[in-house]
């Protein structure tokens, strides 16, 4: 362990096992993005990057050459991507991206560190900042890559996809036909019926469950009664029992009332699976609001309903729009009772009608278009309204 602690062979062993994690992202990326043949070295990967590595303790000058020399190996055949048959174009670019990566990532991890024997801080620091970066490569990777070859996959026909199944580059030259997957799952397959089916049923359950959480959080976190304390900490045993359990028993009650098969009977049973969750958020953040501001409105002859309206709800905006947005993500996502309860495609949610393309009479690209379909609205509303829920997550967590 005391041999690792000095700079050249800390730089030597991270330049090692950066190069190989830059070298398969790189092979895995250039592979997905061009349908050619890249593929990493684990022995140049090792050699190069150790190098490198070494190099880069000399500073900015030492880099600089760490980088000029990873992507002349590369494009000789030495380097930590190798390729097979690809464009001149290609090969400069998958090395040129291998050499910036690595250099850059080494840079940051080795900056200020001394060539010779290190302090257990230093080096600390250095392993640190190794295992932050490949931390940001690895879940980048595990998050991009599937949804990289999901879109990828709706852009493509029939032809391509039985021609070469793993080639995930595409063709341009297809122009709008690009998008004929789209154009089908909308004017054929009646997606424009399941996003809004599934927009009005988010909405409902939305308010719906706003409507009973707001009162009930207010109460377990302003009122006293007997057995609130018990209340408020069973609020979240619901999730305890898993859905799967329930989903025979809802089946049976809905048959023997008549609300299978029926979008009033989905807007009834999405709130019981949002409401808990729900009432143990806004009560945490009740929790958190002065109790003063509430009594003083009170004592200027205000009712208990009316302090709740002109004061706490105002004060409560983040909470509830992060309410609000948790709940619309549940409900536009959920699928088990989707599946269970309606048979009518003309009643169809989006996660329900995705589930009736999983077919093998229809093509394959649909299906990842109509996931496509299903994803980029939650995703575009969840990063646009993502600072609301982060900050109504954490309120109330403080007191004081």
């Amino acid at each position: 362990m005391s041999a690792l602690r000095y700079g050249y062979v800390t730089a030597a062993i991270l330049g090692l096992l950066w190069t190989f994690t830059v070298a398969v992202t790189v092979a895995v990326a250039m592979s997905f993005l061009t349908g050619a043949a890249f593929q990493p070295s684990m022995l140049l990967s090792g050699l190069a990057g150790a190098l490198a590595g070494a190099a880069c303790l000399w500073g900015r000058a030492g880099a600089g050459i760490a980088a000029f020399g990873l992507l002349a190996l590369g494009v000789i055949g030495l380097g930590p991507v190798q390729t097979g048959e690809v464009g001149l174009l290609s090969l400069v670019i998958g090395h040129a991206l291998a050499a910036s990566a690595t250099v850059a990532g080494l840079d940051g991890f080795l900056r200020k560190l001394p060539s010779g024997r290190l302090t257990r801080h230093e080096f600390e620091d250095a392993v640190i900042r190794f295992l932050t970066g490949f931390g940001y490569v690895f879940f980048t990777a595990i998050v991009a890559i599937p949804f990289y070859v999901m879109v990828m996959t709706s852009l493509k026909n029939q032809q391509q996809l039985v021609q070469n199944p793993l080639d995930f580059s595409i063709d341009l030259s297809r122009g709008w036909h690009l998008f004929d997957s789209y154009v089908e799952l909308l004017t054929v397959f009646n997606f424009g019926s399941y996003l809004w089916t599934s927009f009005y049923v988010a909405v409902l359950t939305v308010l719906l469950t706003l409507a009973f959480s707001i009162p009930g959080a207010y109460a377990v976190a302003r009122m006293r009664f007997r057995g609130a304390a018990v209340f408020s900490r069973s609020i979240l045993l619901i999730y305890m029992v898993p859905m799967i359990v329930l989903a025979l028993p809802i089946y049976i009650g809905y048959s023997m009332v008549g609300l299978r098969n029926s979008i009033l009977g989905i807007v009834l049973i999405y709130p019981v699976t949002t409401i808990p969750v729900a009432l143990y958020m806004l009560q945490g953040y009740f929790r958190g609001l002065p109790a003063e501001v509430e009594e003083a409105g009170l004592m200027d002859g205000l009712s208990r309903l009316a302090v709740i309206w002109k004061i706490t709800l105002p004060l409560s905006l983040p909470a509830l729009a992060s309410v609000s947005l948790y709940v619309f993500m549940i409900a536009w996502n959920e699928f088990l009772l989707a599946f269970m309860l309606l048979d009518d495609p003309s009643k169809f949610t989006l996660t329900r009608g995705i589930a009736s393309l999983n077919s093998s009479e229809i093509p394959r690209q649909h299906l990842m278009a109509g996931s496509v379909i299903a994803t980029v609205p939650i995703m575009a509303i969840f990063l646009g309204l993502e600072r609301f829920m982060t900050r109504g997550l954490t309120a109330g967590s403080v007191k004081g």
